[in-house]
């Protein structure tokens, strides 16, 4: 079952509310999305009439987050949890994202370790395709019959 692009991300992200930062999946494919989000007034972390350049970081993560709900989505499964453990090479070509200008964010995988760790290469960008920050995340996506105690995993020795 393939979706319908664009539309709202809201139901690919564990994200509610005000923090769930991103607008509209645009496209996806099997090895990432593209999304957007047009900052506003409201948001979450406006400071001085625009978006700090750090939360770049995080529309990267709730990039990947989208991503994965889709394909969940699709399995017919809520939103998986996942967790942001590192970044790498986060370089902003600008000190912050102004409001009311749209910005597309590029998630891309790059490998999966049997470990449930996950590498994606990041691209924050203008509609016209000029870069405005990149990086690459590691997130953590714990397998379906994990749990948070040892003694009920299925391997616990």
């Amino acid at each position: 079952m393939a979706l319908h692009t664009p539309c709202d991300i809201g139901p690919f992200v564990p994200h509610d509310g005000a923090m769930c930062l991103l607008d509209t999946l645009l496209d996806y494919d099997a090895e990432g999305a593209t999304l957007a989000i047009t900052p506003g007034g409201g948001d979450l972390f406006v400071e001085n009439g625009a978006i700090p350049a750090w939360v770049g970081l995080e529309w990267m993560a709730q990039g990947v987050a989208a991503w994965a709900g889709v394909w969940a989505h699709i399995d017919g499964s809520p939103p998986p949890p996942g967790f942001l453990i590192a970044s790498r090479r986060y370089h902003a070509h600008v000190d912050d994202f102004a409001l009311g200008e749209p910005v597309h964010v590029r998630v891309t995988r790059e490998f999966v370790a049997d470990n449930g760790v996950r590498a994606f290469a990041g691209i924050l960008s203008t509609p016209a395709g000029q870069p405005l920050a990149e990086g690459r995340l590691s997130i953590f996506q714990p397998t379906p019959d994990a749990s948070s105690f040892p003694a009920q995993r299925h391997n616990a020795r």
